[in-house]
């Protein structure tokens, strides 16, 4: 009865970040994209709350899969869709959530999902918003610019969920693994194109952080 509450809810959360994401999209696309990055990676909680079954959580992400890929090639969520098709982000997205699903669940510790969806949502999505509002020196990195204040604001988000998921958690040497992670997701992240960092950086962060608690 949970897993389906769970799916149930799950939806309702999704129809609300792309409903808001339509209104946020007058602000511009970018903006409106940014929003349901950050704001679908908060999906895990659900997920933790009333999902147990490695099936079940494979649902949505799987339809997703499909769905993202109808719309990166049909343009039919617009709010979600940059208007130059140079990368499969929101594609790769939906996948690395099925992926985090399955490792997850079949490893029967849902909650090391959270870590690599909030550095995938937040780290990712607050360091292209701040890299490309908050003037700082830009370098070039695999043919893909970044910028100073893009890489920082990465590093401390992750480093701020990560610190408090390993507090939580009890993990030993929290505050030094915490660091470790927030580096990796951060190099990750550095040397990403193509939007491939909605792959590397949630599915590694995630396998990294079953080891390190």
């Amino acid at each position: 009865m949970n897993n389906l509450l769970g799916i149930g809810v799950s939806i309702v959360f999704m129809a609300v970040v792309l409903g808001l994401s339509m209104v946020v999209q007058k602000l511009g696309n970018e903006v409106s994209r940014k929003f349901v990055h950050i704001g679908l990676s908060n999906i895990w909680f659900i997920y933790m709350l009333f999902i147990d079954n490695i099936i079940v959580a494979c649902i949505l992400p799987a339809c997703f899969v499909v769905i993202n890929s109808l719309s990166y090639k049909f343009n039919l969520i617009k709010s979600m869709e940059r208007k130059e098709k140079d990368s499969l982000g929101t594609v790769y997205y939906a996948i690395s959530i099925l992926v985090i699903s399955i490792f997850s669940y079949a490893m029967n510790r849902p909650e090391i999902g959270l870590l690599g969806m909030l550095t995938m949502g937040y780290g990712d999505g607050f360091a292209a918003v701040i890299g490309q509002n908050i003037p700082s020196k830009e370098f070039t990195v695999c043919k893909s610019k970044k910028s100073i204040a893009g890489s920082l604001t990465m590093f401390l988000i992750s480093l701020a969920v990560s610190i408090a998921m390993f507090y939580c958690l009890g993990t030993e040497f929290f505050i030094l693994k915490a660091f470790g992670i927030a580096a990796f997701a951060t190099l990750l992240e550095m040397f990403s194109i193509g939007g491939i960092d909605n792959l590397t950086v949630p599915i590694l962060v995630t396998i990294l952080t079953y080891f390190a608690i």
